[in-house]
């Protein structure tokens, strides 16, 4: 029980043990504290009085183990916790009140692969000094994948994710909420975003394609596969799409475009490269653009 507790909260067996000493005290000092004002109230109903003591123990509990959290060094943990049933209750919403009184976005980009506009992203956010948004967390579908050691360099969080429960179960909202989440970047990120997931953050799942869309888009048309068509086709031009993501491939609006010009004898590696630079280029300035 103990190990399922430690893997659950994240935390080592000292700080569990100080944890659960927390709720032991808080919950003691809870019942004590509502014994001595139910008098005060002056209630003699034996029905009344163990609703309203209900009620006031419900109420004294959260300042309790707050405030027995001090001393063992554990009310930030106990913070998030609280705030963490807040949400489940419908009583806090999903991104925490410092950030909204800020006005920070709290971005989550999803990537599969090498993570290089990943990057671009977080290279153009920690450089910009209007605030607007932070990069809160990398989630990703690759153990292996570059973008981890990026995130890891950058002291960014990750968020692994299993096909069955993004497609079959909560689609991760639990973590992202938890993390204050407010809007997704996909950056590479390979697998088609589930339908929980778009309700839950309705125009806020920005995402780039190789191509100028509506052509080349769909399923499987990505990377070099979209470059391969482009040049096997003998397109004149091609460029970049960035458009909000619904539930179809590559169909969402479309906020940006641009183009750039394909020689006669141009390959897909070198259109991949001149498309990679118009990525690095545009994408960062129209998430901050989207956000603003």
């Amino acid at each position: 029980m103990f190990e399922k507790l430690q893997q659950k909260w994240k935390v080592g067996g000292l700080q569990l043990a100080l944890i659960l000493c927390t709720f032991a005290i808080g919950g003691s000092l809870t019942g004590y504290a509502g014994r001595k004002l139910m008098p005060l109230l002056g209630i003699e109903s034996n029905g009344l009085w163990i609703l309203i003591y209900i009620i006031l123990i419900t109420l004294i509990w959260p300042l309790a183990v707050l405030l027995i959290s001090i001393p063992f060094g554990q009310f930030r943990f106990f913070t998030r916790y609280l705030l963490k049933i807040g949400r489940r209750m419908g009583l806090v919403k999903g991104e925490n009140k410092a950030n909204n009184a800020a006005g920070v976005k709290r971005i989550a980009i999803f990537a599969s692969g090498a993570g290089s506009n990943a990057q671009k992203i977080i290279a153009h956010f920690h450089k910009n000094r209007s605030g607007i948004a932070k990069i809160a967390l990398i989630v990703c579908n690759n153990p292996n994948a570059g973008v981890i050691a990026i995130a890891k360099k950058e002291n960014i969080p990750v968020l692994l994710v299993e096909r069955d429960r993004f497609f079959e179960k909560d689609a991760y909202l639990p973590p992202l909420h938890e993390a204050g989440i407010n809007f997704i970047v996909l950056a590479g990120f390979l697998w088609k975003i589930p339908s929980l997931l778009i309700t839950a953050y309705p125009d806020k799942i920005v995402n780039i394609h190789p191509a100028l869309l509506p052509n080349y888009g769909g399923k499987g048309m990505y990377g070099r596969h979209v470059h391969q068509a482009v040049i096997a086709n003998k397109e004149k031009e091609s460029g970049i799409t960035i458009h909000l993501v619904d539930e179809k491939y590559d169909h969402g609006r479309i906020v940006f475009q641009t183009s750039c010009s394909i020689a006669p004898n141009e390959t897909a590696a070198g259109l991949a490269n001149t498309i990679q630079a118009l990525e690095y280029k545009h994408y960062p300035e129209t998430i901050e653009k989207l956000l603003q």
